[in-house]
């Protein structure tokens, strides 16, 4: 033990994290909001890809009162792009009780803020152990990693889970919580890693018990992920004086709260133009007839992909209600850029502004 009684593992692990030169705005940083705010863009999403949406993001919202005083429809703007739409939806959520109820200060006491939208057992340890030094292990899909291959569990099972919560509850440094569990992080992102982990680089080798095994390779156990499904999609650009009609994606479904080009999945025996007829019908109660192709795109999320067959509509007849959707509203081709849309409706953009005029 040393002077602060943390054990051998937390000792080689913090020293090897204090000597190291990453640079991350979030770090070293004594705001609890930006460090929550990190937490939530970092979800199943890649440091490198987070920096410039958590830059942007600071330098238009640097509070908590900030976010507050937005509405969705700008939150869902700023984060547009980095997916995952609902963390968008629950940060907003969350500031704005915070900014009602602790006037703008992020809860210090786990019981508080575990009790906010969107946050989860992980949030809630990375946050409050960065922020504020309780001595909770954030336990991410990294530190089930580490853990897994230190304590040479498969991790699958809830007795596994169990030990491995136990191993870094064991071993957190009470003294530095935050910096134990980024150093855990960084140490699976960066070493220990998911295929082709770099053991000689690793400073807590010695006390891992699959690399003494040598059997690094079968912790923790892999599951085969399923195959992703890919769907055929239809959408119309429809088009009436001039004005475009977009529809809003319900809050609760994939994407919700963005906006987007109406349509929906191909089914059987049926080809893109039918289903564009068929889901304006359902989903705004208006008739349409599509008249020319636009563009075919492909597009990949996290868990399916898409090809997207997009028409120019003429818009006939009907009311617009909001029946299988959120909102409705006519837009000038000029503001599609301006309102959230989705990843994939964006590579539509260019090629109807170019044949607005023909419309």
């Amino acid at each position: 033990m040393n002077k602060f009684n943390y054990t051998d593992f937390t000792s080689h692990l913090l020293a090897w994290y204090d000597g190291r030169s990453l640079v991350l705005p979030w770090r070293n940083c004594n705001d609890p909001y930006k460090i929550y705010l990190s937490e939530v863009m970092l979800q199943q999403t890649q440091v490198k890809t987070v920096l410039p949406y958590y830059k942007k993001w600071v330098n238009k919202y640097p509070t908590v009162q900030s976010v507050a005083n937005a509405n969705q429809e700008q939150i869902l703007k700023q984060w547009e792009g980095l997916g995952y739409y609902g963390r968008a939806r629950n940060f907003h959520k969350s500031c704005q009780i915070i900014a009602m109820q602790f006037n703008g200060d992020i809860p210090a006491l786990p019981d508080q803020f575990s009790k906010l939208p969107g946050v989860g057992p992980y949030i809630s340890a990375a946050v409050m152990s960065i922020a504020f030094h309780h001595p909770l292990p954030a336990v991410d899909t990294n530190a089930i990693r580490v853990a897994a291959r230190l304590k040479m569990v498969e991790s699958s099972s809830p007795a596994d889970s169990k030990v491995i919560h136990r191993y870094l509850s064991d071993n957190i440094a009470i003294k530095r919580p935050g910096d134990f569990n980024q150093a855990i992080m960084d140490l699976g992102r960066e070493i220990c890693k998911s295929d082709n982990p770099i053991c000689a680089l690793c400073p807590v080798s010695k006390f891992c018990k699959a690399f003494v095994n040598n059997f690094v390779d079968k912790y923790p156990v892999k599951i085969k992920p399923a195959k992703k499904p890919h769907y055929n999609i239809a959408a119309g650009i429809i088009w009436n004086k001039g004005q475009i009609l977009i529809s809003k994606r319900r809050e609760n479904g994939l994407l919700g709260g963005l906006w987007e080009f109406p349509g929906g999945k191909i089914e059987k025996d049926e080809n893109a133009q039918t289903c564009i007829i068929r889901e304006v019908k359902e989903e705004l109660g208006v008739l349409v007839q599509p008249t020319s192709f636009l563009k075919q795109i492909k597009h990949a999320y996290t868990h399916f992909s898409i090809t997207m067959d997009a028409y120019h509509c003429d818009y006939l007849q009907g009311t617009p209600q909001a029946v299988g959707c959120d909102n409705w509203k006519w837009i000038a081709p000029e503001e599609i850029r301006l309102l959230p849309f989705p990843k994939a409706n964006h590579k539509l953009f260019d090629k109807i502004i170019a044949e607005e005029g023909v419309c």
